[in-house]
C-alpha cells in the first residue's frame, strides 16, 4: 500500500450492498444490530404510500431504524437491523436481496506540466472552453475538504451554474459560508459509521476534512492555482488541479475507520441528484459480483444519466488479480511516477553511496557516520513495527527497516522513540524498485530492494557497520519516467476477465497537493507541524487526475457520452516512457504490460482530438450484464428497470464495445470479437488497421480499412484471434495491440491473451 496517512486513518476494506427488513419483536430489541442495505422491488409500492420512504418505514415499526432512502443509485433502503430482522426481511416477496454493510478503504506539483495541459488546449478554441469549464461540476467522495485551502480560491469564476441543487452544510466545525463559487457543495454521510461504531463517536459530523486525504484529492481534481506552494520546502511552485476553472461538491463519506457502504451509496446517490457532471472515488475494496459492489451499482446509474465515473484501482500491487472497481461502465485508473524526484543518499562505512527518496526536512544528522544495525532474526523488528525494537539495541543509531506491514512513517517514529537517530528503509520483493518519498520525522532514506539487498548484507558482514544519510532536495527532469508504481494493483480482472482492467495509469508517485490543517503531513498522532500542501502517494492520487481530465473532456465535447470520454483517454494513452523505451514496472525493473498499465499512461493532448471513439450505451452494458452469470433480479438490482428480461445477450461478455480486447483461450482455439467505432473528427476520414500479436496467436481483421463519410457516421468491424493448436501446459499471457491510424490519428487498443486450464 502507498499513502500514509490514509493508511494511518483507515484500516483495511471489504465490499457493501443491499438490506430488506422486518418487523420488529420484543426478543430481537435485545439482538445485536448491524447496517444492511435491503434491495426493493421498486414497482411493489402499494398506492396507499405516497413515497418509497413511508412504504421503507412501514416495514419497520420504527423510523429510527432506517438510516438511508436510496432513489437513484439504488433501489432500496439501509437499516439498522439485528439478524432476526434481516431473515425476515429476507422472507418477504417485495424484497430482492438483504446486505450486511460493508468497510471500504482509501487508496492512498507538477503533474499539469508533466501531462501537458500547459499546452493541451492551444489548437481549440480557447474563449469558448473556457466558458464551458465554468459550467462542469466534479464531485468527490472522500474524507472532506478544507475550505479555507487556497487551493479552493474562486477569484475571477462567475455565478454558480443555475443547474446545481447542492448546498453545503452545516455543522459544528464548518460554517455554509465557508463554500463560494469554486467549492459550491459539501455534505457528509455518517449513518452508516455511526451504526458500526462500537464506541462514542469521537470524529465530529460534518464535511470538514480531519484526514487530509479529501482535501488532496479534490484540489488534484479541480483545484485553483496557487504560487509559492511546497511540502517544507519540497516540490516548489505552482500547485494547481487538473480543471482549475472546474466547480466542486464534496460528499464527505470516509471516517477514521474507512468508508461504509451504506453511506458511499448515500453520496453517490445525493450527487446525481445534485447535479455533478464527474464523479471522483479514490477509494475501494476487494472484487465482488457487480450485484455486490455499491460503487458499481451507484456507477451504472450515474453513467446512465451522463455523469462520468473515475475510480482508482486499488494499492495492493504487484500481486495479480488485485483490482478494485472493475466494472466497465467505471474508469478503473492505475498509478505511475512523473518526471520529478526527492533524492536522498545513504553513505556507508565501506564508502558506498546509495541514492534514495526521502522527503525529510529537519536539522538532518550531521556529517559524521553512527552505527548502522539490522535485526534479521525478529521478523517484528526487522519490519520496525510499534514496541519491536530495544532501546539498547537503537539508541544513537542509524536503523535499517524492512519495507512492510505497517506505514513507512510509522517506521520512522518506531525508530525514534526507541532512541535511534536514523533510517533506511530498505525494499523487500514485494516492492521492488519502487520508490516512495515520505516526510519523516527524523532523518530517512527509502531505497529500492537491490540496495536494500546491498546494505542488508553490509550490515550482516561487517564488524562495524555504519552510515550518514543526506537529502538532496528537488530534481526535475527525471528519467526514465513514467515508471508503473510497484503498488498500483494488477489484472486480469476475476469479476469478468474479458474485460481488460485497468484502464489507464495517471500520476499517482509524490504527488503535491492541497492538505487538511488538522494533521501533519504524516498523519500520526505525534505529527505536529501543519501544512498547507502535502505530498502522497496511491492510486487515490491518479484517479483524480483523471476525473480532472474527463471533466476537460466533458467541457471541450458536451455531446460525449461518458464512455466516449474514457475511450479517448485509453485509445490515446501511450505506452513509451521519456527515454521512448517501453513503460517499465517499478516491482521488478522489467517492462510493464497491459495487465499492469492498461491501455498506457493518459496523454490530455491527444484525447481531446481521439479521431475515433468505442461509445457504449445503456442498452450495450444491460446486454453485458446479462451475458454474465447473473440473474434476471441481480441483473435488476445493477440497472434498476423492472422489465428487463435478458432476452438479449452476447455469446461472450467480451462482445462488449470496449476501447481494449482480453482474449481468453480456455476450451476453444477461435475467439472472435466485433467492434463499432464512431468517427469524432473530419468527414471524410480514412483510417487503416496494424495488428500486433504475439507469434503464438493469428489475428485477423475484416475490413482492413474503414471509411467516415461523415461526422458521427459509425462504421464496424470484426476481429478474428485465432490460437496455434497445441495449448501452454500451464496459464500464461501475451500481449499485443490493435491501431486504426491515418495521418492525424492513432486510435489504439491493447490485446491481452490469456491461455487458462
Amino acid at each position: 500500500m502507498a499513502s500514509n496517512a490514509f493508511l494511518l486513518s483507515l484500516t483495511t476494506a471489504l465490499l457493501l450492498l443491499l438490506l430488506p427488513l422486518p418487523l420488529l419483536s420484543v426478543s430481537a430489541m435485545a439482538k445485536a444490530k448491524q447496517t444492511y442495505i435491503v434491495h426493493m422491488k421498486h414497482q411493489d409500492k402499494p398506492s396507499s404510500y405516497a413515497t418509497h420512504h413511508d412504504w421503507y418505514s412501514s416495514q419497520l415499526q420504527s423510523d429510527s431504524s432506517l438510516l438511508y432512502t436510496y432513489t437513484d443509485t439504488y433501489h432500496g433502503f439501509a437499516a439498522s437491523l439485528d439478524s432476526d430482522q434481516a431473515d425476515s426481511l429476507r422472507r418477504s416477496d417485495s424484497v430482492l436481496g438483504v446486505y450486511e454493510d460493508t468497510l471500504y478503504t482509501l487508496h492512498t506539483t507538477r503533474t499539469p506540466e508533466f501531462l501537458g495541459l500547459d499546452t493541451a488546449f492551444d489548437s481549440h478554441n480557447t474563449q469558448v472552453l473556457h466558458h464551458a469549464s465554468n459550467d462542469v461540476i466534479v464531485g468527490v467522495l472522500d474524507t472532506g475538504v478544507w475550505p479555507e485551502s487556497k487551493s479552493f480560491d474562486d477569484s475571477g469564476l462567475p455565478e454558480i451554474p443555475a443547474k446545481w441543487k447542492g448546498k453545503c452544510e452545516s455543522g459544528p466545525d464548518f460554517k455554509p459560508t465557508l463554500c463560494n463559487k469554486k467549492l459550491i457543495g459539501a455534505r457528509s454521510f455518517s449513518k452508516g459509521y455511526r451504526m458500526a461504531s462500537e464506541k462514542k463517536l469521537t470524529e465530529v459530523v460534518s464535511p470538514r476534512d480531519i484526514d487530509g486525504h479529501g482535501t488532496h484529492t479534490a484540489s488534484t481534481a479541480v483545484g485553483s492555482p496557487v504560487g509559492n506552494a511546497s511540502l517544507l520546502g519540497y516540490a516548489p511552485g505552482t500547485a494547481r488541479g487538473m480543471a482549475i476553472r472546474m466547480r466542486l461538491g464534496v460528499y464527505k463519506v470516509c471516517w477514521s475507520v474507512g468508508c461504509f457502504g451504506s453511506d458511499i451509496l448515500a453520496g453517490m446517490d445525493q450527487a446525481i441528484s445534485d447535479g455533478v457532471d464527474v464523479l471522483s472515488l479514490s477509494l475501494g475494496g476487494g472484487s465482488a459480483p457487480y450485484y455486490r459492489d455499491t460503487i458499481a451499482i451507484g456507477a451504472f446509474t450515474a453513467v446512465e444519466k451522463g455523469i462520468f465515473v473515475s475510480c482508482s484501482a486499488g494499492n495492493s500491487g504487484p500481486s495479480r488479480s488485485s483490482l478494485a472497481n472493475v466494472a466497465p461502465w467505471v474508469m478503473t485508473v492505475g498509478a505511475g511516477t512523473i518526471d520529478r524526484d526527492f533524492p536522498a543518499y545513504a553513505v556507508l562505512g565501506n564508502k558506498n553511496r546509495f541514492t534514495g527518496v526521502s522527503l525529510y526536512s529537519g536539522k538532518g544528522m550531521g556529517d559524521k557516520p553512527v552505527g548502522l544495525v539490522y535485526n534479521k532474526g525478529n521478523s517484528t523488528s526487522n519490519m520496525c513495527l510499534p514496541g519491536s525494537l530495544e532501546p539498547d539495541f537503537a539508541r544513537g543509531k542509524v536503523v535499517v527497516c524492512d519495507r512492510g506491514v505497517n506505514a513507512r512513517v510509522e517506521k520512522g517514529a518506531v525508530v525514534r522513540d526507541a532512541g535511534g537517530v536514523g533510517m533506511i528503509i530498505a525494499n523487500t520483493a514485494a516492492s521492488g524498485e519502487e520508490m516512495v518519498a515520505d516526510s519523516h520525522l527524523l532523518p530517512a532514506v527509502a531505497v529500492g530492494r537491490k540496495v536494500g539487498d546491498l546494505i542488508r548484507e553490509y550490515v550482516r558482514s561487517d564488524s562495524n557497520p555504519t552510515a550518514v544519510l543526506s537529502f538532496g532536495g528537488t530534481v526535475l527532469n527525471v528519467k526514465p519516467s513514467p515508471v508503473v508504481a510497484a503498488f498500483s494493483s494488477r489484472g486480469p480482472n476475476m469479476v469478468n476477465p474479458q474485460i481488460l482492467k485497468p484502464d489507464v495509469i495517471g500520476p499517482g508517485v509524490n504527488i503535491l497537493a492541497a492538505w487538511s490543517e488538522a494533521v501533519g503531513p504524516t498523519g500520526l498522532v505525534t505529527d505536529t507541524r501543519k501544512t498547507q500542501f502535502n505530498i502522497m502517494s496511491g492510486t487515490s492520487m491518479s484517479c483524480p487526475h483523471i476525473s480532472g481530465l474527463a471533466a476537460l473532456l466533458k467541457a471541450a465535447h458536451p455531446q460525449w457520452s461518458p464512455s466516449a470520454i474514457k475511450s479517448a483517454l485509453m485509445t490515446t494513452a501511450y505506452t513509451q516512457d521519456n527515454t521512448n523505451s517501453p513503460l517499465r514496472d517499478a516491482a521488478g525493473g522489467g517492462f510493464s504490460n497491459p495487465l499492469a498499465h492498461g491501455a498506457g499512461h493518459v496523454e490530455p493532448s491527444k484525447a481531446l482530438d481521439p479521431g475515433l471513439v468505442y461509445d457504449i450505451s445503456t442498452e450495450d452494458y444491460i446486454t453485458f450484464l446479462c451475458s454474465l452469470d447473473y440473474t434476471v433480479a441481480q441483473v435488476q438490482t445493477i440497472v434498476k428497470r423492472p422489465n428487463v428480461t435478458c432476452s438479449r445477450k452476447f455469446s461472450d461478455p467480451g462482445q462488449l464495445n470496449y476501447p481494449s480486447f482480453s482474449v481468453l483461450f480456455a476450451k476453444k482455439r477461435v475467439v472472435r470479437y466485433t467492434r463499432v467505432l464512431t468517427n469524432v473528427g473530419a468527414a471524410g476520414s480514412v483510417y487503416d488497421v496494424t495488428v500486433k500479436a504475439p507469434t503464438m496467436v493469428n489475428v485477423a481483421v475484416k475490413p482492413t480499412k474503414l471509411v467516415f463519410k461523415s461526422v458521427g457516421e459509425k462504421q464496424r468491424y470484426t476481429v478474428t484471434f485465432v490460437a496455434e493448436r497445441g495449448a501452454p501446459k500451464t496459464p500464461m499471457s501475451e500481449f499485443g495491440s490493435i491501431v486504426w491510424s491515418n495521418a492525424q490519428h492513432q486510435v489504439k487498443s491493447p490485446v491481452a491473451f490469456a491461455w487458462t486450464q
